[in-house]
């Protein structure tokens, strides 16, 4: 018995019945339209054909500078090495702190044994500063009450010679003989300072010899002044006190 198809060319048969909610509605069986490419993929990027040839000469620039800095801390090795091997120290100036001038550094290159010496010179040196300026004030004063403005003048002299005069020729060769040990100076500031006790004690006497008039504020100006001016004359004596006691 042969099957009997559907005409498939007929009007299909909707039965009322039948539940419609379970097939979708026709308009929500599409997907949604995707969102336009933010650029067409098929264009042309236009890339600049030296862009690699600036890569290779900063490159090229970059390794030339390398080279140079190395030539030169070569070079500023070598300067160093050969200046540690003469023996010379570059020492830089670090006191006083608000304005330096001098290398000084005792507790850290100074050995411990020798500290103390060190310190009691450097304290001297300090007080033959101090004597010299305090020089400068009574004799200021001197010239003042009519002693004249070549003491004056004198004292400023001997303020600008003696303290670098006293650094270089004796605490210099002290400080560098108790860093290194150092025989030669240490007989190099044995030899200047003997000169400058013998200073220090002309001063602290100061006779009118030598040395115009008053322009060192020693016992003897200290004196004869106190007979005239006794404002002058202690200052001359409260001099002759420091220059006693920082000197000798």
């Amino acid at each position: 018995m042969a099957r009997h198809d559907p005409n498939p060319f007929a009007d299909e048969e909707i039965n009322p019945f039948a539940n419609h909610t379970s097939v979708p509605p026709a308009s929500n069986s599409y997907l949604k339209p995707l969102p336009p490419e933010p650029y067409d993929r098929g264009a042309t990027v236009d890339i600049p054909l030296d862009s690699g040839n600036d890569l290779r000469a900063k490159e090229m620039e970059l390794q030339a500078k390398e080279n140079e800095l190395k030539r030169k801390e070569q070079e500023l090795k070598r300067r160093e090495d050969a200046i540690a091997r003469t023996g010379v120290v570059i020492e830089e100036k670090n006191w006083p702190e608000f304005f330096p001038l001098i290398h000084h550094d005792i507790p850290n290159e100074i050995p411990i044994h020798l500290q103390k010496i060190q310190y009691v010179a450097f304290t001297t040196l300090l007080g033959l500063v101090g004597c010299l300026l305090w020089n400068i004030v009574a004799v200021t004063v001197a010239w003042i009450k009519g002693e004249g403005p070549t003491i004056w003048l004198l004292s400023i002299i001997y303020f600008l010679a003696g303290v670098p005069g006293a650094y270089v020729l004796w605490y210099r060769p002290l400080y560098r003989a108790t860093r290194t040990d150092s025989a030669l100076k240490f007989g190099a500031f044995f030899f200047f300072y003997v000169f400058h006790i013998a200073f220090c004690g002309f001063a602290a006497v100061a006779p009118p010899v030598i040395f115009q008039g008053k322009s060192l504020t020693g016992f003897l100006p200290a004196i004869e002044l106190l007979t005239t001016n006794a404002a002058v004359g202690v200052r001359n004596l409260s001099v002759y006190l420091q220059v006693l006691y920082f000197g000798l």
